[in-house]
């Protein structure tokens, strides 16, 4: 890796935070701890800088960014104040953390200039393959984000005034998790970015980390499912929900309009990338996702270790399913085994099996197994 400013292979730090007062507090909290990291994810923030920050500036941005900002803090008071909270405890302008968090929402309405090639943003591409056999049940996901984002994540472990604690990886400055996450409940779920086409989108509908924030607090499998699919989101997303207590890994596909399309993972391994498989929508072409959707399906996927080996492969030139740069990078590999109710994550290519951390799904504090 030739950027020595960049952490790579830096260990991912824990915080734990809560029960708090309010969420206000718990934002505020995460941001004080957090700081640095997410001064320096905003700084080097390529489309925050010169795409939403100048296009927020703009008269003709106002009306989507107060419908946003309005309908999710109405459907979510309590996700709003800790968004607020993250801001004000990292001491940045909220308006940079209200950008970051709904950049999926507000990329789609940025005016079309000549000038501009069509806002491309890599900023998520994620790989996940999926099995419920009688010998196996686990759920492997490449977290792949943009290469400014190294370095810019941490884990959240959260306890909240009644009980419920989750840990979930977090992106600098945004709500916890973007990514994936874990209760005590036994519920997990990790998450895949989907393209719907434009006139697909609802412009100031309710935003994706305010979903899977939501998601967070799930009691379980039926519970998370009834919070999706009620959830007006603006774009689409593809949520896979893990349930250790009953062996179910759910395969939910959602768009705006309240539309949703469930799969439920049999014994077949499916692999999802970030195109839509089943919901009937409209969307955009990914040669990425189709290209790792097709080397996917060409290679073995009978044990774990075959998992693994497959979300490694870095044979395709320019769409490898293992990223390394220069504009997508893995950041990690984690994986939730339903049998040994355990969730890994791997940092460095998973076929290593270099595992950073571990914890116990079973244990009410996931203590590190």
């Amino acid at each position: 890796m030739g950027n020595s400013n960049v952490e790579v292979g830096k260990v991912l730090e824990i915080f734990e935070v809560g029960p708090c007062e309010n969420a206000h507090q718990m934002g505020f909290l995460i941001g004080q701890r957090f700081s640095s990291q997410i001064r320096s994810r905003l700084t080097r923030d390529l489309i925050l800088q010169n795409q939403l920050l100048p296009f927020a500036q703009t008269s003709q941005s106002q009306p989507l960014i107060q419908a946003l900002c309005s309908n999710n803090q109405n459907k979510f008071p309590k996700y709003w104040e800790e968004l607020v909270g993250i801001a004000e405890g990292s001491g940045v302008p909220v308006l940079d953390i209200i950008l970051i968090n709904f950049r999926k929402e507000i990329l789609p309405f940025l005016p079309k200039t000549e000038l501009t090639t069509p806002v491309e943003d890599p900023s998520d591409d994620c790989s996940d393959v999926l099995a419920v056999s009688e010998s196996m049940a686990v759920a492997a996901h490449n977290e792949d984000a943009n290469f400014a984002l190294v370095g810019h994540t941490y884990l959240i472990k959260g306890t909240l005034s009644n009980g419920l604690t989750y840990t979930a990886y977090t992106y600098a400055g945004e709500l916890p998790s973007c990514a994936f996450a874990f209760n005590n409940h036994g519920l997990a779920f990790t998450l895949n970015s989907v393209p719907p086409s434009e006139n697909e989108i609802v412009a100031g509908g309710i935003g994706r980390n305010f979903i899977s924030r939501d998601l967070l607090e799930a009691t379980s499998i039926n519970d998370a499912l009834s919070k999706i699919c009620s959830s007006e989101a603006s774009v689409g997303h593809s949520y896979n929900l893990i349930e250790t207590r009953t062996r179910r890994i759910l395969n939910v596909e959602t768009a705006s309009r309240n539309r949703s399309s469930v799969y439920e993972i049999g014994a077949t391994p499916f692999f999802h990338a970030n195109m839509y498989l089943h919901l009937q929508v409209h969307q955009v072409q990914d040669e990425n996702s189709l290209s790792r959707q097709k080397k996917a399906a060409s290679l073995p996927k009978s044990s774990r270790k075959d998992f693994l080996s497959l979300l490694g492969d870095t044979e395709d030139p320019k769409y490898p399913i293992y990223m390394e740069g220069p504009t997508l990078y893995t950041l990690c590999t984690v994986v939730i085994d339903l049998d040994e109710q355990t969730v890994s994550i791997i940092q460095g290519n998973p076929k290593k099996e270099e595992v950073s951390h571990i914890f116990a799904l079973s244990s009410t504090d996931f203590k590190v197994a």
